[in-house]
């Protein structure tokens, strides 16, 4: 009697359940366009960026030829409506309207941000927020006033004593619009104060080119912007970097684990900059070892100097590292100079741990493209494993690269990373930590027609906003990018360089019909390895394009391999080297990620038409550290 009556009460409470289950279900049916507008509106008065990408990615979805009340969403301010219950049946013209509303708002309120953030002298948000601004075509009061916010932000860091920012902020300042006389000079006093010749003479010149300079900048300020440091003095400000990762076991026996590398100073403070890959260990959350990290002045009798690491760039191979020493000589990151092909140039570091080694050469070549972002310079003055680091130098004194990698087996086969690069950089780093910089989503390759987009990556900001593959980028921010063949996509990853995680960027396309379209989008964080996580989602004939270099057409599926003909071969890529041509069939057996050795491999089996569909076995290698992603 127990049981039964233990049974009725679960079946009544089961039928209580299902019940309100039933009557849960029975409600509302919420739409997908509902859920989106829902969406935006929580965002719009907290965080308008967020909700302007959103809005934009409501446009492309479910009004991709415009709106059906007006042709823009830019208009008078209309006061947003009160929260609508999820019952709400919109046509699509009040869609739209709710729209107009909705971005009005955001706009307005991502005025109003900048506003406050002038109002609270807080520069860079100012600055960050401008730029999303200008993004939607929009002009405020701040418009154009990018260089008054550079140069106050110098002013603010000089009188906290940050001068290594301080200065980059006013060389950022004088490149948009030039120093005033008296604020050249209050730089080029700072600057010969703290000792960096290259700064005082920037500044110096700077000052000199206006009217007031006439007999008003003291004899001992001339003097010293004018002379000139010697290689001896800039040896003095190298240092050796030891990162002493413990023991590691060889056949039975334990090894001294030592990471060596060079590093020079660029502020009084102690702050050196030096290769991401020497201090990987300080700050790999996946390495699981020991791992202590000091710099040496002298010889090995030197006293070892613990020294931390304040902020990386991963995508560029450099760090921004600490110690707490006044170092005799420092390095100014201000000259902003780009060398010529056949120019000499010196290197200065710590070739097998033997410091203070200075090498001579010249640049072998510009635009190598090695590095995610950017492309480096080849030299061929010597460098040899302990380098990495250290300062490359022109004739002239003036910084111009860090040395960031060598090939052992290609003697004389050797790259840095151009100051200039470094020094837009910087700001980023001396935050602290990891620098993050913005992603697209998308894959490039250059052509007589300009920047195509070959690929766009699964759940990115590019593949929510439906750009199309195979258009070509016409303006970034509503502005033409240009440069010599090959350096385009260098050139277009530069134009947003600057940008944060977060901010909008306007990107303007055309296809092959001619149509063109603008979208704005907020860019998300760049990945460190930008397409593993493609690799790992996408089919395996999209992630050819990118990857290998070959776009693929299915003609069938198999119940091991799929069957492609190949519609095109990317000049230059993995696929175009393999010899495999235009209309070659192929069949893919398996694709391969080895992560931890960062590439993938193509297992394929193809008949090129050139060999009379003679059938060969291949497997393509190709590194997930592509560089030619936006």
């Amino acid at each position: 009697m127990k049981s039964l009556k233990l049974f009725l009460i679960i079946l009544i409470i089961l039928s209580f359940l299902t019940c309100v289950s039933t009557e849960h279900r029975t409600g509302p049916i919420r739409t997908t366009s509902e859920i989106r507008l829902d969406d935006i509106e929580r965002y719009v008065e907290d965080d308008p960026i967020s909700a302007i990408n959103l809005i934009n990615i409501y446009k492309e979805i479910y009004f991709p030829e415009g709106g059906p009340a007006a042709p823009s969403l830019f208009g008078e301010r209309v006061p947003i409506p009160s929260p609508v219950s999820s019952s709400r049946d919109l046509d699509e013209s009040e869609e739209w309207q709710l729209l107009i509303q909705y971005e009005g708002r955001a706009v307005e309120k991502l005025i109003e941000m900048q506003e406050v953030a002038v109002d609270q002298q807080r520069w860079e948000d100012a600055l960050s927020l401008g730029r999303s601004i200008a993004s939607i075509g929009l002009i405020t009061e701040f418009t154009g006033k990018e260089a008054d916010f550079f140069l106050a932000d110098a002013k603010k860091k000089l009188s906290l004593g940050e001068n290594l920012g301080a200065f980059l902020s006013a060389v950022s300042s004088h490149e948009l619009e030039p120093l005033d006389y008296e604020s050249a000079f209050l730089f080029l006093e700072k600057a010969v104060e703290a000792r960096q010749r290259r700064a005082a003479a920037f500044f110096y010149n700077a000052a000199v080119s206006s009217p007031q300079a006439a007999g008003n900048i003291p004899a001992a300020l001339s003097e010293y912007a004018l002379g000139r440091d010697t290689v001896t003095d800039m040896v003095n400000g190298v240092a050796t970097v030891i990162v002493d990762r413990g023991f590691r076991i060889e056949r039975g026996y334990g090894v001294p684990d030592i990471v060596g590398g060079s590093a020079f100073f660029v502020d009084a403070s102690g702050l050196l900059i030096t290769n991401y890959h020497v201090i990987e260990s300080e700050v790999d959350p996946t390495y699981r070892g020991y791992s202590r990290m000091f710099i040496r002045m002298g010889d090995a009798t030197s006293p070892r100097i613990p020294a931390r690491v304040v902020g990386y760039d991963k995508a560029l191979d450099l760090a921004l590292i600490k110690t707490e020493i006044t170092p005799e000589y420092v390095f100014s990151l201000v000259d902003r100079v780009i060398p010529r092909t056949g120019d000499t140039v010196l290197a200065i570091g710590s070739p097998g741990g033997l410091e203070k080694t200075v090498t001579s050469g010249i640049v072998s070549a510009l635009g190598r493209r090695l590095l995610q972002i950017g492309d480096v310079y080849q030299i061929d003055a010597a460098v040899n494993y302990g380098n990495s680091g250290g300062p490359v130098i022109d004739s002239e004194g003036r910084l111009v690269g860090i040395v960031f990698a060598g090939i052992p087996q290609y003697q004389g086969l050797n790259f840095a990373v151009p100051a200039e690069r470094l020094a837009a950089a910087l700001p980023a780093m001396l935050k602290g930590g990891k620098v993050q910089r913005p992603w697209l989503g998308l894959t490039l390759c250059e052509d007589f027609d300009g920047a195509e987009i070959l690929y766009i990556a699964p759940n990115t900001p590019a593949a929510q906003h439906l750009v199309s593959e195979g258009s070509i980028i016409k303006t970034i921010n509503g502005r033409e990018i240009t440069a010599r063949q090959g350096s385009l996509i260098p050139a277009m990853q530069d134009a947003i360089f600057h940008y944060n995680p977060g901010e909008l960027v306007a990107l303007e396309t055309i296809d092959a019909a001619g149509v063109v379209k603008k979208y704005v989008m907020m860019t998300v964080t760049r990945p460190d390895i930008p397409l593993l996580e493609a690799a790992r989602i996408d089919s395996r004939e999209r992630i050819a394009a990118p990857l290998f270099g070959m776009s693929l057409t299915p003609v069938r599926t198999g119940l091991f391999a799929s069957h492609f003909r190949v519609n095109r071969v990317i000049r230059g890529s993995i696929a175009d080297q393999a010899g495999i041509s235009m209309d070659d069939s192929l069949s893919i057996s398996r694709l391969r990620i080895l992560e931890d050795e960062g590439y993938a491999i193509l297992e394929i089996t193809v008949k090129k038409r050139r060999l009379g569909y003679l059938e060969t076995q291949m497997h393509l290698p190709a590194y997930l550290d592509t560089t030619d992603t936006l």
